[in-house]
């Protein structure tokens, strides 16, 4: 699914934003899309540069941002996107898919966020996301541009809509 997604940013003409490691499946997702032509940009702490063995085996198209912190790290990343995907993934992925609701819920972007619901990775996100919403921990303008994908093609799809949807108000 990530070698997919990284090739389909290519082929879309989207950059690939991405925490600017080779290991995992952003590293795919990055490879992926260098590999088809595609832009990549690659956002990574100085500290993490060792272990997530940054950007290797990425073409011409591909930028390298080295920042100091993590807080750094996501802030660039969310200024640099137009829109965010979250593919099935762990702590790291939770932590980055949070600050982005959060972000929306303070109104500090307004920019789409899909989940990529495969195999039924995310149920339990889920429902605990709806539980928090009826138990009023989390106000409903929070998840207001996160929508659901139940695949990959799906997910591509409601990223391409929300996209033109944000174009057609900046007109």
């Amino acid at each position: 699914m990530a070698r997919d997604f990284g090739t389909a940013c290519a082929a879309e003409g989207w950059r690939l934003v991405y925490g600017g490691g080779s290991r995992g499946l952003m590293g795919e997702a990055a490879r992926a899309a260098s590999a088809a032509g595609g832009a990549v940009l690659g956002v990574i702490p100085a500290a993490l540069r060792r272990i997530e063995q940054d950007h290797q085996g990425l073409g011409a198209h591909t930028v390298l941002e080295v920042v100091d912190t993590l807080a750094e790290r996501k802030a660039r990343m969310a200024a640099a996107a137009d829109a965010f995907i979250t593919l099935p993934g762990g702590v790291g992925t939770l932590d980055e898919l949070f600050e982005m609701i959060t972000w929306n819920d303070l109104s500090i972007h307004d920019k789409p966020i899909v989940l990529c619901h495969d195999d039924g990775f995310w149920d339990p996100l889920l429902q605990w996301l709806e539980r928090a919403r009826s138990a009023g921990a989390i106000r409903p303008i929070a998840t207001r541009r996160l929508q659901v994908a139940q695949s990959l093609p799906e997910a591509l799809q409601l990223l391409r809509q929300a996209l033109a949807e944000d174009i057609k108000k900046t007109q």
